[in-house]
């Protein structure tokens, strides 16, 4: 049985709705990652799930027990909010007992309880701190002893990383994955990081305007987005999208954009028998486009170099295709500099076609 299952659900502020017939389950120790742009409605899902919200309507089912109905402190759900929300004139012992003592533990079991938490999430040795000296990794590791210590069936982080500078988020990042997989416990995690989400997350569920538009693994969603959406919001830098018009010449099946054409009978099979001039929208990341300076693939189309951005061993070409921007990217290498004329190839297996209307993956 999933740990957590929602179904259906929905949510209107007055006349707008912020979450439209979303649906999802989230199976034990598994961790599930709402991904999407501020406004979503990723937050106000996690609300719901917490009971902090009431959803206009749908359900929520925790050990297969429905929970709409359930005030906050009945569901053993452990939140930690985006700011933590530790209280900075407590200990950190004290931090971490506080849901204990609202519960009215019994002193001894009490302080058994915070110890094995403490060492749990790694705070023991600061167990007698004030939380006003704490450091932000330490205040993430508080939060979620916090929550932790109170035994929850299902744990929801939002945004914990999101008020903190890069460095300082690579680390924390690392830490967090490493204690969620000691806790082993189902969580729900929201943010609008894809790094985060792809890092942390057993499964993705990519949001936009209140709907999911896909739930996959990091990989199934960076390999085959479902929609125009999905492929441009993941990925860095994000997938070439190409308006294209679909043109038969005999046998073969050709992609027109710009004034350039790209022959792709290779994937007449995939795209299936459409009406010739449908607008498409190709689709290939950057990592797929294989640069040379001369042409040594009879499928490469001419293309000039406008800006070479160094990002590591690698490089981020700018290259202008038929009238189109395009960016590539791969090694350095001679005769490739701004301003010089280079032969890109697309690699077959991995380029994507969309319909333009509904944004739908074809290919």
């Amino acid at each position: 049985m999933p740990k957590l299952v929602v179904k259906n659900l929905r949510k209107m502020f007055e006349t707008f709705e912020a979450v439209r017939d979303v649906s999802f389950q989230v199976e034990e120790k598994e961790t599930l990652c709402l991904l999407g742009p501020s406004g979503c409605g990723k937050t106000t899902i996690l609300r719901i799930i917490a009971g902090l919200e009431v959803p206009t309507s749908g359900e929520v089912f925790l050990d297969g027990v429905l929970v709409n109905d359930l005030p906050p402190q009945r569901r053993q759900i452990g939140l930690v909010f985006q700011d933590y929300a530790i209280f900075p004139h407590l200990s950190v012992f004290e931090n971490i007992a506080y849901g204990l003592r609202a519960r009215k533990m019994s002193e001894a079991e009490l302080v058994k309880k915070v110890h094995e938490t403490a060492t749990l999430v790694d705070v023991e040795s600061i167990l007698d701190v004030p939380s006003k000296k704490l450091g932000l990794s330490e205040m993430q590791r508080v939060a979620l002893g916090r929550s932790l210590a109170l035994d929850p069936k299902l744990l929801l982080l939002d945004e914990p990383l999101s008020n903190i500078d890069a460095k300082a988020r690579e680390r924390m990042r690392t830490e967090l994955g490493k204690l969620q997989r000691e806790i082993g416990i189902a969580t729900v995690y929201v943010t609008h990081d894809q790094l985060e989400a792809m890092t942390l997350a057993d499964r993705i569920a990519v949001m936009r305007n209140g709907v999911i538009d896909q739930i996959g693994t990091a990989s199934e969603i960076y390999d085959k987005p479902k929609t125009m959406f999905v492929a441009n919001f993941i990925g860095s830098p994000s997938m070439n999208l190409i308006e294209c018009e679909l043109v038969y010449k005999g046998k073969e099946t050709v992609l027109k954009f710009g004034d350039l054409a790209l022959d792709v009978t290779g994937l007449t099979q995939r795209i299936g028998r459409r009406e010739e001039g449908r607008e498409l929208v190709l689709g290939v990341r950057a990592e797929d486009l294989s640069l040379d300076v001369q042409k040594t693939n009879p499928m490469a189309i001419e293309a000039e170099v406008q800006l070479v951005e160094s990002v590591g061993a690698k490089s981020i070409y700018h290259l202008k295709m038929g009238g189109v921007t395009v960016l590539a990217k791969g090694y350095p290498m001679p005769g490739m500099d701004a301003g010089s004329k280079v032969w890109a190839t697309f690699n077959e297996d991995k380029v994507h076609l969309f319909d333009k209307k509904t944004e739908e993956a074809i290919v």
